[in-house]
């Protein structure tokens, strides 16, 4: 196997990791936290954000390192310009996710402290409904991007090398 393929492969299921776990950790936060609020059980809520924050360290977070490192190893293996449209379409909605993603770790780091904090789920600050709706917002365009770089590394439409 050469060393391309390798970087591939590598590459490949560093993206299904980091689909998968962003979908998972989206689907778990956001039917997990509006089950235990609804439940006004804060042990439940303070569970669910705390596996959150530590899937998104555990799977997330270095599998973008791996994205990152393995799409420059292929671009350069592969002799593709860094500006090429599709070169600069991919590290653009890849810049996307992250400017999404980042704020992200910090809500719901934050709304995890607001519940460790909190007697009940009704003596939660209006701060974590806010913070709440952020996250929701900041997902949207960073699943949208996801799914188009997932669509550019199988079709590689734009692609000019």
């Amino acid at each position: 196997m050469d060393s391309y393929a390798i970087w591939k492969t590598v590459h490949v299921f560093s993206a299904t990791i980091l689909m998968g776990t962003g979908i998972g950790i989206a689907f778990f936060c956001w039917f997990g936290s509006r089950a235990a609020m609804g439940d006004k059980n804060i042990g439940a809520l303070r569970m669910v954000l705390r596996f959150t924050v530590l899937a998104d360290a555990v799977f997330t977070a270095p599998a973008v390192v791996v994205q990152a490192v393995t799409g420059a190893m292929l671009m350069d293996l592969a002799g593709w310009s860094w500006f090429s449209p599709w070169s600069i379409t991919a590290v653009g909605l890849f810049g996307l996710v992250g400017v999404c993603w980042l704020p992200v770790l910090w809500i719901q780091w934050r709304m995890k402290k607001l519940a460790d904090n909190a007697s009940a789920i009704d003596t939660l600050p209006q701060a974590f409904t806010s913070l709440f709706r952020a996250w929701i917002l900041l997902g949207i365009p960073a699943l949208a991007a996801m799914l188009t770089l997932l669509f550019m590394m199988v079709a590689k439409p734009l692609a000019v090398m």
